[in-house]
């Protein structure tokens, strides 16, 4: 019997929900949305935010400049002279420390930023120490620094994102298809996100119902990269 023909899906735009009230929290994440709740009356004027890759740092920043209107920047693209325009904004991010920074554009917003009465978010993968930061001054106000860690999702916070993931595309999912994820798909948000995109993809070119097998040959190759 010959199977039906596949369509070409298009890939229309959805938008995940990142704000404050769509933000999951979880044992793994429940110290970031704490912090996101208690700004400005913060430990220190600044908190470094580190966590693997799809922890859900960018949501925690996107919340945040919601919540704030926090000025944020790449940290690779900080420089001193981008230090006084935000510092004009109410709180800054600075987002993948771990990439590289310029040490003296850091300590001088450090610097204006605590004289203004300001906070700064700065996220990374990693912690401070393996920066390779070579002016002591900057390596002394980040180990002044509070430190707040998102891990790797635990089961049940896993489970809320598959469905809020298959939701924000507007696909009803049988709950049985995320059990049937959630136990044999990496411990990432990421590795989520693109499961999700790529089943919706091969339900719509294939026109079928998403089911496990479905998922389950989908996950597969989500997990080799194809």
């Amino acid at each position: 019997m010959a199977e039906p023909p596949r369509q070409l899906p298009l890939d229309l735009p959805h938008e995940a929900a990142l704000s404050r009230d769509d933000f999951l929290v979880g044992a793994s994440n429940r110290a970031a949305f704490e912090l996101l709740e208690r700004w400005p009356d913060w430990p220190s004027p600044v908190v470094v935010l580190a966590g693997p890759v799809g922890s859900g740092k960018t949501h925690i920043v996107k919340a945040f400049q919601e919540e704030t209107g926090a000025a944020v920047i790449s940290a690779r693209d900080l420089r001193e002279v981008s230090v006084e325009g935000l510092v004009a904004a109410p709180a800054t991010v600075v987002e993948d420390a771990h990439l590289g920074v310029d040490d003296t554009a850091l300590f001088h917003l450090l610097n204006a930023s605590r004289q203004a009465g300001k906070t700064v978010l700065i996220t990374s993968r990693t912690w401070p120490a393996s920066w390779k930061v070579t002016l002591p001054d900057l390596m002394s106000r980040l180990r002044a620094a509070t430190p707040v860690e998102i891990l790797e999702p635990d089961d049940d916070l896993l489970r809320r994102v598959l469905v809020k993931l298959f939701a924000d595309r507007q696909i009803a999912v049988d709950i049985g298809v995320v059990d049937y994820l959630v136990v044999r798909m990496e411990r990432s948000l990421e590795v989520a996100m693109r499961a999700v995109e790529a089943i919706d993809q091969e339900a719509l070119a294939g026109r079928v119902k998403i089911t496990k097998p479905l998922a389950g040959r989908v996950l597969e190759n989500v997990h080799k990269g194809i």
